[in-house]
């Protein structure tokens, strides 16, 4: 099992920047690769952002590309997203993900086993 942690959401103004944190412990060696998922009122959960575990290769949904950037720190179990010129729709419930190796469609929630509880980003225009 595979628990992961997140921090780092709050109130920002358009155009501002936040970094949400996610710690995993438990049997991160499992974890092939970790991921940021939303969700916003009303709407389905959507990808954000995939990291490999090991190699640190990346991959954005379009709608962050350019604006969002993902990454990780090995020896501290954290994986990271790093937010600048935030939008109003970038308001949502921010999630951290692991999947195992072969598991699905990296942009596809039901890829990933394990799931954090979510933090809050709010932008306001």
């Amino acid at each position: 099992q595979v628990l992961l942690v997140e921090s780092g959401g709050g109130l920002v103004q358009t155009g501002g920047s936040l970094r949400l944190s996610c710690v995993a412990s438990g049997r991160i060696n499992s974890a092939y690769a970790l991921a940021w998922f939303r969700q916003a009122p009303g709407k389905e959960r959507e990808f954000v952002a995939d990291i490999n575990w090991t190699a640190g290769s990346t991959y954005y949904a379009a709608s962050v590309k350019g604006r969002f950037t993902i990454s990780r720190d090995s020896d501290k179990n954290t994986m990271y997203l790093q937010m600048d010129s935030l939008e109003p729709e970038d308001t949502a419930v921010y999630y951290c993900a692991s999947r195992a190796y072969g598991s699905g469609t990296i942009t596809s929630q039901h890829a990933y086993r394990y799931w954090g509880q979510g933090t809050q980003v709010t932008v306001s225009s």
